[in-house]
């Protein structure tokens, strides 16, 4: 049996941990701009969290394209941006996101659900009805199948498929989906 030294090991590590191209440095710092603009962002300082949000997106673009990095990157600055209503910047960053989690995880992924939530409360925000019905409606179905019918993000989605149900005065069908 052939042995190895630590250093060898560690280097075998460091190739499957570090994407190729990529340093420990470039993810650390992804990793900083990332969780300080999560923190400025929960504290309302939007501005400043929008620049932190940009630099982790900038890198996750060029070190990690069509990867989760940037996914959670395209996800945190659209979601700083649906806090402030600024709609026409979100949504096409929740699309993006939608496509990565669709492309890496498969469409029936839970993470793919819950992309499809948040570009339909989007929509709804926006008096989007019809684009975002059939949304939260393939987002309850992955929900329903991957995580099983008592799981909190059944509920959830159950709450916002009622909640577009009774904006757009369909009571009855509200009533259905919270017995």
């Amino acid at each position: 049996m052939k042995t190895y030294s630590r250093l060898t090991l560690a280097f075998l590590l460091l190739i499957l941990v570090v994407p190729l191209g990529c340093s420990t440095n470039q993810s650390d710092e992804w990793e900083k701009a990332y969780e300080q603009s999560q923190s400025l962002g929960g504290d309302g300082k939007y501005n400043e969290a929008i620049v932190s949000a940009k630099k982790a997106l900038k890198l996750a673009e060029k070190n990690w394209p069509n990867d989760s990095q940037h996914s959670y990157s395209l996800y945190l600055l659209a979601d700083l941006y649906d806090s402030q209503g600024l709609y026409a910047k979100a949504g096409p960053l929740f699309k993006q996101c939608l496509v990565i989690e669709e492309k890496n995880l498969g469409p029936n992924h839970p993470n793919v659900a819950t992309s499809l939530n948040n570009l339909a409360e989007l929509y709804r925000a926006q008096g989007k009805y019809a684009e975002a019905e059939p949304l939260y409606k393939r987002s309850l179905a992955i929900f329903e199948k991957a995580l099983g019918s008592d799981h909190p993000n059944v509920a959830a989605s159950l709450n916002n498929l009622a909640t577009l149900y009774r904006a757009t005065d369909r009571e009855a069908e509200a009533e259905k989906l919270e017995k």
